[in-house]
């Protein structure tokens, strides 16, 4: 990331701009960003990467839960697998995949510039759904468990 960088606006020859960035990305940051939504954005990959969170799977099982057949979990594995989502490794005589955690650390520091958004927003609803009906227990009430005292 650069800071504090002059950038001209041009429409056609004529600047109608100038302005002061206080924060720019690479642009290698943002293509990178961008791929991975467009990756994650395909329903069938995100089937498939919502699976591996529970455990390694082979080709066969991710077939079977998902009912897709082979060749189509297959592309979508090649293409998770070189977008560095995935990795393989064999096992025997099957080859079971497995997530990476990398590419959604990066998609949650991205997200994180966000989180302030609607962090105050739930928490207002919360708030809101306290009132409306006070019986329903708090993150508080939740934290700290109330036990018998015992008896002596």
């Amino acid at each position: 990331m650069r800071s504090a960088k002059q950038v001209e606006v041009e429409w056609g020859d004529d600047p109608i701009f100038k302005y002061t960035l206080t924060r720019i990305y690479s642009v290698e940051y943002i293509k990178r960003v961008e791929s991975v939504f467009e990756i994650i954005a395909e329903p069938n990959r995100r089937a498939i990467l919502s699976l591996l969170v529970s455990s390694e799977q082979s080709v066969g099982e991710i077939e079977r839960q998902l009912r897709m057949s082979q060749p189509t979990v297959s592309k979508h594995l090649r293409v998770l697998r070189e977008a560095g989502f995935v990795e393989s490794i064999v096992d025997a005589q099957r080859r079971l995949y497995r997530l990476k955690p990398e590419p959604f650390q990066q998609v949650d520091a991205w997200l994180d510039q966000f989180r302030r958004f609607w962090s105050a927003h739930l928490d207002a609803l919360e708030r809101h759904l306290d009132r409306i009906d006070p019986t329903t227990p708090t993150k508080k009430d939740k934290e700290k468990p109330t036990r018998p005292k015992p008896r002596t």
